[in-house]
């Protein structure tokens, strides 16, 4: 009980605007917080297209074709379309050792 009394003690001496600043700051750290989680999974778990994934590679379609049949890259199906994720492929690059 004690300190359920201290608490409403420090909580009534607290000014109106203090905890309103308070409760912003709370929300802010928590919301950045939030938001930097879920763009660095979403960058990770991006969904790309043949054609994007053509691009980013810089490849025609024939030498992709045999990199997905020869398993270099996972590809994922869905309504007769092909799809990649970002961070497969990018895991799927190889440093070239001199």
């Amino acid at each position: 009980m004690k300190t359920n009394e201290m608490k409403c003690n420090i909580l009534l001496q607290a000014s109106l605007e203090d905890l309103t600043q308070l409760i912003k700051d709370g929300i802010k750290s928590e919301f950045s917080t939030f938001k930097k989680e879920l763009s660095s999974n979403s960058e990770k778990d991006d969904l790309m297209t043949r054609e994007q994934v053509l691009d980013l590679l810089q490849i025609n379609p024939s030498t992709l074709w045999h990199w997905q049949n020869s398993e270099k890259i996972i590809v994922y199906k869905f309504a007769n379309k092909n799809y990649y994720k970002r961070s497969e492929i990018l895991e799927s690059l190889k440093p070239l050792k001199k």
